[in-house]
């Protein structure tokens, strides 16, 4: 398939549950579903479009479960992943979404960029229902920020 574009209107990416009725579109070079693995394999300048969040990857991975591809258990963008929304910008190697846990983990050279300042580290895992955002160091890697003042 070439560019193929679909949309899942309930895969609720990085965002509350509430959110669900958003349709959200992908287009990719290739896309596989398997079946069997009930799993969706989007390949080549994937680009996913929710009304929240941009994401942009080589490859990403939709894990359904028994209620089928409206049963998102989890999302995974792989490769040079960057992630886009109004007021920041965040990039890394992985990103998983874990929709029952609305967690984001986000691993790999991370770094987010807003209008306060820049932070960079090994990983970022974001808690969407606390609105908590953690940032660790690892592997003799530390977390550093630069912040600007108004």
């Amino acid at each position: 398939m070439n560019r193929l574009s679909l949309c899942l209107a309930a895969l609720a990416l990085f965002s509350l549950p509430a959110m669900a009725q958003n349709p959200v579109e992908i287009t990719a070079d290739n896309f596989t579903l398997n079946e069997a693995n009930q799993e969706a394999v989007f390949t080549g300048n994937v680009v996913v479009v929710h009304p929240t969040v941009t994401v942009w990857a080589p490859r990403v991975v939709v894990i359904y479960g028994e209620g089928g591809t409206s049963d998102i258990e989890s999302f995974e963008a792989l490769g040079d992943v960057r992630l886009e929304t109004d007021e920041q910008t965040a990039t890394g190697e992985r990103a998983v979404f874990d929709p029952k846990a609305q967690t984001l983990h986000l691993t790999g050279n991370v770094t987010v960029v807003n209008a306060s300042g820049t932070v960079k580290g090994p990983e970022l895992l974001v808690n969407l229902d606390t609105n908590t955002s953690t940032f660790t160091g690892a592997d003799g890697n530390r977390v550093t920020g630069v912040f600007t003042t108004q």
